[in-house]
């Protein structure tokens, strides 16, 4: 078996014609592929840790196939991970079926951004790319709110630098909860209810879980506003995003690729190591 930890990589400007971004998540993973700076094509998979390497690299192979992306025009890979049990995964897939080493978001990484939390180490990496996103694209200050397994608020200085942020249960950490502790709750359908006043327990629920995330995102954005002041700027991303940024006053918009773009960004800083 190859040592993937044998050969040193090094990236070059002109070998970048395609590049495939990966975002590992607890709940999904979301690959992307880039030519140039141009997203071409992304999707949306659930995470499983328990896949192999070949699994992983035969579902991607088929992912391009049917989006006829050509493998051999893969020239990098970036990805962010908050599965560290699936990374050694990801790197074989990626030498296996690519001949490429991954580009890892680690708190080693150039980002161009600096990280002013307590232990680096602690942000997840697709929270710095979310950031380091929304700054390039919108400048600062400015707060990504992402509606993942967490919903996390992420704080940019209007110069740039991360400077922490707020981690909240997701709608779906959300409604299991009620679920499991609930003997007479059942499992619901997580969408904007028609009316705020449920008729039924499945309605009540689904108001409950709504705007309760609402509530809960326009409360901490008032208060981090207060902190950054008026001109700050929100945006939104995360499965779930467009469900709950609508009905916000803030009404963020919703940047849908924003981890993937914040992953190119970062793997193109790299190149002029």
């Amino acid at each position: 078996m190859t040592d993937l930890h044998t050969d040193k990589w090094k990236l070059k400007t002109d070998d970048l014609l395609m590049l495939l971004v990966i975002d590992v998540g607890n709940t999904n993973t979301v690959l992307g592929v880039f030519a140039g700076r141009e997203l071409r094509v992304q999707w949306r998979l659930k995470t499983d840790k328990s896949q192999t390497a070949d699994e992983y690299g035969i579902l991607t192979r088929n992912l391009f196939t049917l989006d006829s992306v050509q493998a051999d025009q893969i020239k990098g890979i970036m990805a962010a991970s908050v599965v560290p049990t699936l990374n050694p995964v990801l790197e074989e897939m990626a030498w296996k079926y690519f001949r490429l080493r991954p580009l890892f978001l680690t708190p080693g990484t150039r980002t161009g951004m600096a990280i002013h939390y307590d232990n680096p180490q602690e942000v997840g990496a697709d929270r710095i790319a979310d950031s380091v996103a929304a700054f390039e694209k919108y400048g600062g200050p400015c707060i990504v709110v992402d509606f993942g397994t967490a919903i996390t608020f992420d704080v940019v200085s209007e110069e740039g630098e991360y400077l922490g942020g707020v981690i909240a249960p997701g709608l779906g950490i959300s409604a299991e909860a009620l679920f499991e502790h609930a003997a007479k709750l059942p499992r619901v359908e997580i969408r904007e209810p028609q009316h705020v006043i449920g008729s039924n327990t499945v309605a009540s629920m689904q108001s409950g879980l709504f705007y309760g995330a609402v509530g809960l995102v326009d409360g901490i954005l008032d208060r981090l506003c207060r902190v950054l002041g008026k001109k700050t700027r929100v945006i939104a991303t995360g499965g779930q995003a467009s469900l709950v940024a609508g009905a916000s006053k803030y009404k963020p918009p919703v940047e849908a690729s924003l981890t993937l773009e914040g992953l190119r960004i970062i793997y193109e800083r790299n190149l002029k190591k």
